[in-house]
């Protein structure tokens, strides 16, 4: 598999309009320029300081947040996690979220999984506007339309790695769930480790089963959450290649969160979050 990089500024959308899409295409443009330089002029506008690296269009985001505030905790401990976040992410884009710890990546992760309710803000998802569903409604949101991997695998420790896959797809109603469960399994190359338990099975292998159950029900949303970080280098490079095949195939938008500059910049942008704000991208600063 060929993954094409682009080395580009980071850039972060600033208004409605602006989206990665060449008028008639079905994904995002990937493009390829040399680290530590621009997009070229005909590609890069500059919005309220801000760079803009798309041609304008009226297509509609996968993933729009507006004006997103979040504060966690009470009283004298409360603390602003997320503030005045404004983000727009095409159909099939894939977005490095970089930046320290603490800085509020996977907090937004959350936001965008309806996992977490903002204080303040909007907040649409795959045509959906999460503010405005119920707990229930957002459980079948997630159910239909996001997958999730998480740094930690959260596999049912007492489901085998058949069942562990086919539980969403069970929940969503898929009649073959089973039998789909199995081809997931496959196409990651746990063909033959179907029935061990999570126990059984090493870290990377049940990180390979978590991003199985995070595709098999073909979510609009892949959202991965330092999917590496409990694995070695060897087995964690085997992890992104697979996730990023099932983004490819699928033409799912992919939010990456990682503290490795070299892998955001496989993405086809790269946005920084500091102290729960997005940064303004430097002029030539390179991704990796």
């Amino acid at each position: 598999m060929t993954v094409i990089r682009q080395s580009a500024t980071a850039s972060v959308w600033t208004r409605p309009t602006a989206f990665p899409y060449e008028p008639g295409t079905r994904g995002p443009i990937r493009a390829t320029f040399a680290a530590g330089t621009e997009a070229p002029a005909w590609r890069r506008t500059d919005i309220n300081g801000m760079n803009d690296i798309s041609p304008q269009s009226d297509f509609v985001p996968s993933i729009a947040l507006s004006g997103v505030n979040l504060s966690l905790g009470r009283g004298a401990a409360r603390v602003h996690i997320l503030k005045d976040i404004d983000l727009h992410i095409g159909r099939g884009e894939a977005i490095g979220l970089i930046g320290p710890s603490g800085s509020g990546k996977s907090t937004l992760l959350m936001v965008m999984a309806g996992l977490e309710q903002p204080d303040g803000g909007t907040v649409s998802v795959a045509g959906h506007d999460l503010g405005r569903l119920n707990e229930d409604e957002l459980a079948r949101f997630r159910g239909r339309h996001v997958g999730i991997v998480f740094q930690s695998f959260h596999l049912i420790p007492t489901m085998t790695a058949l069942e562990n896959v086919a539980v969403p797809l069970e929940l969503a109603g898929v009649a073959d769930a089973f039998a789909r469960a199995e081809r997931e399994l496959a196409a990651v190359d746990l063909a033959e480790r179907l029935h061990h338990y999570p126990a059984q099975l090493s870290g990377g292998e049940q990180q390979r089963v978590a991003l199985a159950r995070a595709l098999a029900p073909n979510p609009a949303i892949l959202i991965a959450d330092e999917p590496t970080g409990n694995l070695d280098e060897t087995t964690g490079r085997q992890i992104i290649e697979l996730m990023f095949a099932g983004h490819m195939e699928r033409n799912s938008t992919l939010v990456l969160v990682t503290h490795d500059t070299a892998l955001a910049a496989r993405c086809d942008r790269v946005v920084r979050l500091r102290s729960g704000r997005i940064e303004k991208p430097l002029p030539h600063m390179a991704d990796a």
